[in-house]
């Protein structure tokens, strides 16, 4: 069976990495556009985030946040692991 657009559904994590991505990591989109695997690595960067993201608002909420301070919070923690990566060195190519 042939990889199609489902084999790897993007959320709106992996859409805010891509436009991320996009603007501050060009050739690193360039090169995973070259071999195919531009959205195997969004959808595995909206995974991991998911997969740390979850955790750590339960363990927020536990002590003592309100859920959306959890949910805050988690994010701000979380976030430039995987999506809002920072920007390439050299962006002049």
């Amino acid at each position: 069976m042939n990889a199609t657009k489902t084999a790897f559904p993007i959320s709106a994590y992996g859409l805010m990495a891509e436009k991320h991505w996009r603007e501050f990591r060009p050739k690193m989109v360039r090169e995973l556009e070259e071999t195919s695997r531009l959205e195997e690595a969004l959808y595995e960067a909206q995974e991991r985030t998911l997969d740390e993201l979850l955790p750590l608002e339960d363990k927020l909420v536990a002590d003592g946040l309100t859920m959306d301070q959890a949910s805050r919070q988690a994010w701000e923690m979380v976030r430039e692991r995987y999506i809002l990566l920072p920007p390439e060195d050299d962006q002049e190519d």
